[in-house]
């Protein structure tokens, strides 16, 4: 039997020699004086051989102890040969398979559906929450025990709607893995009542006409930008969301159109699924301009009219104001997030046009909401003309509260009592 002693004295020769131990345990001995660890075996009537590692890096003592777990896979009738590049090619698929790999995988196939902005957003509601603590486990081996403290994070965070939504996502990473034989089964599917319900907020809104009378004074007395300023009186009059209106572009703005000023925003910039904003089909959204949306902008048209944008950013011109500059406005004037926020003026207008007494099929059109169902399918009829009357009788509403006159600019209902 071999001895730490005699391992040291082994010296290369011209060719490569072993050197035995006890039972098949052998040290192999190259020209290059490496010495590797040997079992020697037979199964199925065959001699065979499997490394054990190098010497010194794996002692006499370890490799008699692998030889050892090798010899009680023999008596088990399993080959421990074949069972070692079982054992590599499991941890192969598992490497591959990890909740990270399957995940990402899935992201590459939805991108194709969404778009960069949408597929920006669940990558990294993953980076940031799940990824962490789920990232590098094999998917098939993550239940309900691995998922639920993931989630309870957010809980705990207060961001319940966060991690709805978390749940709701790996769910679906679950479901793919499932239909590519990578799982068994979706645990995030079990916790889908374990988390408390969310707080359903709107965004926040002014729909008293007095307070948004004073609104819009705070507005003509803002003393920021002239093009945020611009951007910010704009807003009620248009009501679109608040990426149309910071994004807009001169080309858009049609001022002189036979059937009267409008502002086209493209399928493109359209708040509408990737494959929408990409048919050519998809009609536009039109938006006609009252008079006083007019002034607005032949007003900022000196400044912003040879560039591309209505609305430039102050350090560079070539990109829109950010995601937040009109909430920020907001703020400098006094209204916290609680009390009115860039996409409130669509709220606002809803609710003001809703109890006027305007066409409620017209006020949807004007919002750009699609009608639910096999109707909103097939309805294509954009109530222009009537939006047309609308939105000048909101601009002149509007005007009326800003007076603060103690009266507004009547509308005369029409006999019908559809519309205003």
């Amino acid at each position: 039997m071999l001895t730490d002693k005699a391992l040291r004295a082994l010296k290369p020769k011209e060719s490569l020699y072993r050197v035995a131990d006890s039972a098949g345990l052998c040290i192999e001995v190259a020209p290059t004086g490496s010495k590797l660890w040997r079992y020697r075996y037979r199964f199925a009537g065959r001699a065979k051989m499997l490394s054990l590692g190098a010497w010194p890096e794996v002692s006499l003592a370890e490799a008699r102890e692998r030889r050892g777990d090798a010899r009680r896979l023999l008596n088990q009738g399993v080959d421990p040969s074949a069972n070692r590049q079982s054992e590599k090619l499991r941890a192969k698929v598992a490497a591959d398979n990890t909740f990270k790999a399957v995940a990402e995988e899935w992201l590459e196939m939805k991108g194709h559906d969404w778009t960069a902005s949408q597929l920006g957003k669940e990558r990294d509601r993953l980076e940031n929450h799940a990824y962490p603590w789920l990232g590098k486990l094999p998917i098939s081996d993550i239940g309900v025990a691995e998922l639920k403290p993931v989630l309870a994070r957010l809980v705990k965070r207060g961001t319940i709607e966060q991690a709805h939504r978390l749940r709701q996502e790996i769910s679906r990473i679950f479901r793919y893995a499932v239909a590519t034989e990578r799982a068994s089964r979706d645990p995030a599917h079990d916790l889908r009542d374990v988390l408390p319900s969310p707080l359903k907020k709107n965004f926040a809104s002014i729909t008293d006409p007095t307070k948004v009378g004073e609104l819009l004074r705070a507005i003509d007395g803002f003393e920021g930008t002239f093009v945020v300023g611009c951007a910010l009186r704009l807003a009620p009059l248009v009501f679109v969301r608040p990426g149309e209106i910071r994004a807009a572009e001169w080309k858009e703005i049609e001022l002189e159109h036979k059937d009267g000023p409008r502002w086209v925003i493209p399928a493109a910039r359209r708040k509408l699924r990737k494959a929408e904003k990409e048919n050519p089909n998809t009609p536009p959204h039109v938006v006609p301009l009252s008079t006083q949306a007019v002034a607005i902008l032949e007003e900022l048209q000196p400044l912003t009219g040879q560039k591309r944008l209505v609305f430039p950013g102050a350090r560079n011109t070539s990109i829109p104001l950010s995601n937040n500059t009109i909430n920020a406005a907001l703020r400098r004037m006094g209204y916290d997030k609680d009390a009115m926020t860039g996409h409130g003026f669509r709220h606002m207008a809803s609710t003001l046009l809703n109890e006027l007494g305007f066409n409620k099929a017209a006020i949807e059109r004007q919002l750009s909401h699609r009608e639910p169902g096999v109707a909103g399918v097939y309805n294509k009829a954009q109530h222009l003309p009537e939006r047309q009357k609308m939105m000048q009788a909101w601009a002149d509403y509007l005007d009326g509260l800003r007076a603060d006159t103690g009266k507004v600019v009547p509308i005369q209902r029409k006999k019908s009592g559809a519309s205003r």
